[in-house]
């Protein structure tokens, strides 16, 4: 099975299974110390996320505070509607708690359904893809790489770009412009 490390934990069985695993173990008294640690370094990306964005905005001069940024993928995993769980919300939350004024794009997730877990984010529509909306955002964070994504133009459009999917590596952008995270 394919792994693919992104910005965090997402989706509504995966992030859950191998901590039911690690209770069940600790039944028969056996340590799963590898599972819980995977889970809190899974469970601190967004956090390191975030902290690449300050890095990648404040390397133009700008601060955090007061930052336009573009979270790109609302829904956990690639080419699925699915937003349950998804580290894009905790990124979006880090970035406002930082000043950033947040917004997104997923051409899956259209409008942000209400939950308990992030009522504040409820009626939040998804902004068009288009030069104008893009290069309006001082950073793009690719949360979640679509494939009906066209990387190109967002290399085209966007002024920083901070990618924690790889998704532009094959993609022709200007040097200094695209940050791993």
């Amino acid at each position: 099975m394919a792994f693919y490390p992104g910005p965090g934990l997402g989706g509504h069985c995966i992030p859950i299974d191998p901590f039911y695993l690690t209770w069940k173990a600790r039944e028969f008294q056996h340590s799963t110390r590898f599972i819980e640690l995977a889970g809190e370094i899974n469970t601190s990306m967004p956090v390191h996320v975030v902290a690449r964005v300050g890095e990648a905005v404040n390397s133009a001069f700008k601060p955090l505070n007061g930052s336009r940024v573009l979270v790109l993928g609302l829904a956990y995993k690639p080419n699925v509607d699915d937003e349950r769980e998804s580290p894009s919300y905790r990124i979006m939350q880090l970035l406002s708690e930082w000043g950033a004024e947040v917004a997104y794009h997923d051409p899956y997730v259209p409008v942000i359904r209400p939950t308990r877990e992030h009522p504040q984010w409820a009626g939040t529509k998804s902004v068009p893809w288009d030069g104008n909306t893009i290069g309006g955002f001082d950073a793009v964070v690719i949360a979640t790489a679509h494939a009906c994504v066209d990387y190109q133009e967002l290399a085209d459009w966007a002024r920083c770009i901070v990618d924690t999917r790889n998704a532009m590596a094959t993609v022709h952008v200007a040097p200094g412009k695209v940050w791993k995270a």
